[in-house]
């Protein structure tokens, strides 16, 4: 029986998820969202490009939530999307409704999903989902470090004039201006960049990955990127369909691990047909480890504001 795949949010990034899983052709999809008939129109013009673009999955849009029914997992991408001006963390409050909302419906029809959570700010709502939906930590993880590391590849690949295929990056901590670029952990065919970029130049790199985000929010000034969080939603999406047991910096709880207990934030894991399936815990050094630490205690401060 082919797999099921849900994801709530119609708007860009959920437009893009469902386009770029139905050509890995591995699920079929159904696309949610609130807006009348929107989303069905969008499930049936990706249907229809599948003899074209080679797939044949079903990919249906619903605005009824009863329609996640069999879903093995569901994305997250409604949710107010950052302007210029704003931090992710500024979308608290008025993101926790609706992720709160969400989160009981997913847990009404689809019970025995897994929850990927892709709205911001992203560490937040995951925990938050998990609290309001009671599902086991490793069934609900968020798109974090992986769209992250992506975009340090990017920009070390730009650096060195080379393929982005050949850099493998990593980038832990918070999905926000807390982040942890590793630059001793990101290399190009196995060479640490520390060996092929200026120490200055690496430290520069580290900040445009942490500003990633808001680079874009201010270049398109009405919202924020889509392609690269849709691309990195679907690695993760494939990685729990297909069992690929990937090695993936992701939004996971952690019971001690790198010192921290019971908070949602970037670390590497195994992601497998069972969710989070290991925590792998690096010996990180003092700088590294106080960073992801410290971005650690921004995000317990802001779960007070939702009375965690």
């Amino acid at each position: 029986m082919r797999k099921k795949v849900g994801i709530i949010g119609g708007g860009h990034v959920g437009e893009c998820t469902a386009m770029y899983l139905a050509e890995k052709n591995i699920a079929d999809i159904v696309l949610v969202d609130i807006i009348e008939d929107m989303p069905k129109g969008k499930g049936l013009d990706l249907l229809q490009a599948g003899p074209l673009r080679g797939y044949d999955c079903m990919v249906v849009g619903s605005n009824d939530f009863a329609d996640l029914k069999g879903c093995d997992i569901v994305v997250q991408t409604a949710g107010l999307p950052r302007k210029p001006g704003m931090t992710r963390e500024d979308l608290i409050t008025k993101n926790a409704d609706i992720i709160k909302n969400c989160a009981e419906k997913i847990k009404q029809y689809a019970p025995n999903a897994m929850i990927l959570m892709v709205a911001n700010p992203l560490d937040i709502m995951t925990y938050h989902a998990y609290k309001v939906t009671g599902f086991k930590a490793n069934k609900v993880f968020g798109q974090a470090g992986i769209l992250d590391s992506t975009r340090f590849r990017a920009f070390v690949a730009m650096e060195l004039g080379i393929s982005m295929n050949d850099v493998q990056a990593l980038v832990l901590g918070g999905h926000g201006d807390t982040m942890v670029p590793l630059p001793r952990y990101t290399t190009v065919s196995g060479i640490p960049i520390t060996e092929l970029i200026s120490k200055d130049r690496i430290q520069a790199i580290s900040n445009r990955t942490r500003d990633g985000g808001g680079e874009i929010v201010k270049l398109l000034k009405t919202g924020s990127a889509y392609y690269a969080p849709a691309a990195a939603t679907v690695e993760m999406v494939d990685a729990v369909i297909s069992d690929r047991k990937r090695v993936v910096p992701i939004s996971a709880r952690l019971t001690g691990q790198y010192g921290i207990n019971d908070l949602y934030i970037g670390v590497p894991a195994v992601l497998g047909s069972d969710g989070v399936e290991k925590i792998i815990e690096l010996d990180l050094g003092k700088e590294e480890l106080d960073s992801l630490r410290k971005s650690a205690d921004t995000y317990k401060d802001m779960l007070k504001v939702l009375g965690y």
